[in-house]
């Protein structure tokens, strides 16, 4: 009959061999991520959020904007001014368009006009992110898309308070037509920052890759 560890260590002392139990490695095959993986997946992401940024881009300027001006008179509305306006411009558009016109413009400005910054400035963010290694420069790239949205989201509140007020305020004016200007220049930027952390991510894998190989004699 074998003796427990326990009578063989009574019997033998220190001297006495006791079998080493070892319990198997739990693996949980359904929680295996390589990086592989993880850059598919964000992959996927960025994908469909340029997809998504592409469509509601198409949606807002090209689309809806430009039938908004079908309601003021053939005027197009300040979101589409690259160029910003000024305060003639605006007092005719305002005497243009009725109540309802400009609830309309409201209403586009709380859905396609903040998911697009929204969904734009995000993809930008993981795309800078995902190929830019160094912090300091990823953090200055990121600024640009950042500022994007916020933009935006605060011209588009300013439009609507300008086109809603009683009578027009010259200050109120000039802000929405710089921020107008600004979303436009920063969304250019945006796309020359998300260009160029591409260029970035790429690089070091092409620079990498001559590294294999046999070596000539």
């Amino acid at each position: 009959m074998a003796k427990t560890p326990a009578q063989r260590i009574k019997k033998h002392g220190a001297n006495a061999a006791v079998p080493q139990h070892q319990l198997p490695a739990v693996i949980n095959p359904s929680t295996s991520r390589t990086p592989q993986k993880a850059q598919s997946n964000s992959n996927l992401i960025l994908i469909a959020g340029v997809v998504a940024s592409l469509f509601l881009f198409w949606y807002l300027h090209l689309l809806t904007l430009n039938q908004l001006t079908q309601l003021s008179g053939g005027l197009a509305m300040p979101d589409s001014l690259i160029g910003g306006f000024d305060q003639s411009f605006v007092e005719q558009l305002r005497a243009a368009m009725d109540e309802d016109a400009r609830g309309q413009l409201n209403y586009i400005h709380k859905t396609a006009g903040t998911l697009f910054p929204l969904i734009f400035g995000f993809t930008w963010l993981l795309l800078i992110g995902t190929n830019v290694a160094r912090k300091g420069l990823r953090w200055a790239l990121w600024a640009v898309p950042l500022l994007f949205a916020g933009v935006r989201l605060w011209g588009n509140a300013v439009i609507d308070s300008m086109m809603s007020a009683e009578t027009v305020d010259a200050g109120q004016v000039a802000l929405a037509s710089g921020l107008t200007v600004a979303g436009w220049v920063l969304l250019v930027l945006s796309l020359v920052v998300g260009g160029a952390a591409v260029f970035l991510g790429r690089k070091p894998a092409s620079t990498t890759a001559p590294a294999t190989g046999h070596a000539q004699p």
